[in-house]
């Protein structure tokens, strides 16, 4: 008979795992008589303290309060300034001519046309990372020059369109009598225009989130104006006596997203700044865009009644029949490289408003270059991403289309 096996023991593992789970019941031991010991004094402690941390929390209260009166209150007491340093190199009634690249050149100039619907024209320069002007120059363009809109004084409630095209004209002679136009929202038609009714002016045009087509696709403003009675443009510029208040443009902008404007911006201010750590990079932002976006410009009451009646109710220039400086002109009349640029997530501006120019403008389809940005209007001008890519195609088609 065979004898049976039994399996070898580790007397050494056991003894091991016998050891360290005595030092384990051990420590817990030890810890729960610390807590015997230490929570009946702490209970003891806490009404003692208790106004003390009542206080804490009632100077961390008001200073949190403080700093988001501040900051949601900014704009009353800061103006939107230039991010890069330039020289203002011209000044007429209606804008004057910035120049930011410092060194001269021969190359043809690229004066930027900035919006003008009520705000400063610094968006295009807007902080030191969010600067058009910095990265056209930064990805090769010479001669860099922007439009900075004057606000509207008494003396400019006459003005219309044609007062701007005049001054255009001069400024663009004064750079030696050619340019590459960048119209950007209400610069977009501006420049258009000027390339239809001097067509041998401008060398290249680069559109980007402008309503050349005002009546393409089913947008807000574009309802706004078609369902508005003929008073009510009317209305808003007699309670400025013939000047066009930039505050109630601001108004209307606000009102295509009350919630985000009313409320949703300051419950992520009030975040921003709760507690004895701010979000210092989140505040950053939040005041540089404040200070730009509350702040506005005044405009020329009749300026702005010849765009609400002949641009955006009647489509006048797509159509061929808005005459500038005494000439009927038609978008057919633009033949030099054009650019369009749409935004993908543009309320304002909708993306075929644009690009619909493509195929009334008078350019050869070789010609014409077209871009869809993810960003919503005002990232058109200023987004981080949108400048690192969209732009710098752009600036690359501008630079292939100088001869």
């Amino acid at each position: 008979m065979g004898t049976a096996k039994t399996e070898p023991t580790n007397t050494s593992l056991n003894g091991n795992a016998a050891d360290s789970a005595q030092a384990q019941e051990a420590q817990l031991a030890q810890e729960l008589a610390q807590r015997q010991v230490s929570e009946p004094m702490n209970n003891m402690l806490y009404p003692m303290s208790l106004p003390f941390r009542m206080m804490q929390q009632w100077t961390q209260s008001m200073i949190d309060w403080s700093e988001f009166v501040y900051y949601a209150s900014v704009a009353r007491y800061h103006k939107p300034e230039w991010a890069t340093e330039n020289e203002i190199v011209n000044e007429l009634n209606c804008f004057k001519m910035r120049k930011f690249s410092k060194k001269d050149s021969s190359a043809i100039p690229t004066l930027i046309l900035p919006p003008f619907a009520g705000h400063y024209s610094t968006i295009t320069d807007y902080a030191e990372d969010q600067s058009l002007v910095q990265h056209l120059m930064d990805y090769g363009l010479e001669n860099v020059y922007s439009l900075d809109y004057n606000s509207a004084t008494e003396e400019m409630k006459y003005y219309d369109i044609d007062n701007y095209l005049m001054e255009l004209d001069i400024m663009i002679d004064d750079l030696g009598g050619k340019a590459n136009l960048i119209g950007l929202c209400q610069g977009g038609w501006y420049a258009s225009i000027f390339a239809a009714r001097f067509p041998n002016k401008v060398q290249t045009l680069t559109v980007a989130g402008a309503p050349i087509d005002t009546q393409a696709g089913d947008g807000y403003l574009q309802n706004i104006v078609a369902n508005a009675p003929d008073t009510f443009f009317d209305n808003l510029v007699n309670m400025g006596q013939g000047i066009m208040d930039g505050k109630l443009l601001l108004q209307g902008f606000k009102n295509m997203n009350p919630f985000d404007h009313y409320w949703q911006k300051y419950i992520d201010l009030y975040k921003y700044v709760q507690g004895p750590h701010n979000d210092k990079e989140a505040l950053e932002r939040f005041m540089a865009f404040e200070i730009w976006y509350e702040n506005t410009l005044k405009l020329p009451g009749r300026w702005y009644r010849q765009v609400i009646e002949e641009l955006f109710k009647n489509n006048n220039f797509l159509k061929g029949k808005f005459k500038a400086l005494g000439k009927l002109v038609k978008p057919e009349a633009i033949t030099c490289p054009v650019y369009l640029l749409g935004g993908e997530r543009d309320d304002i501006t909708l993306p075929v408003q644009v690009l619909e120019a493509a195929n009334h403008i008078g350019t050869p389809k070789d010609k014409i270059g077209q871009g869809i940005a993810k960003a919503g209007h005002i990232g058109l001008f200023m987004s981080r991403s949108v400048l690192k890519s969209n732009w710098k195609d752009i600036a690359e088609w501008l630079l292939k289309n100088q001869n």
